[in-house]
């Protein structure tokens, strides 16, 4: 499992498809979310604007990533 660290409280799904260059434009996030399985927390989830929190876990291209926030540890 990766660990993502997040710089906000909450990132959206086509916002982290585009950080962990799952994706090469935001634009590409719903086309990508139809024809790709992405689970959060072991749902699969199309909308690209699902905010993901400290904790969530994501499951893109069969890599597994959880979500961190830590105000006080932003680099």
């Amino acid at each position: 499992m990766k660990k993502f660290k997040s710089r906000t409280e909450y990132i959206t799904l086509g916002q982290f498809l585009k950080a962990t260059d799952t994706i090469g434009s935001g634009g590409e996030a719903k086309f990508f979310l139809f024809e790709n399985d992405v689970f959060v927390n072991g749902e699969k989830r199309t909308e690209r604007g699902k905010k993901l929190y400290n904790g969530d876990r994501v499951v893109v291209n069969k890599i597994e990533y959880l979500i961190v926030y830590d105000p006080k540890d932003i680099t």
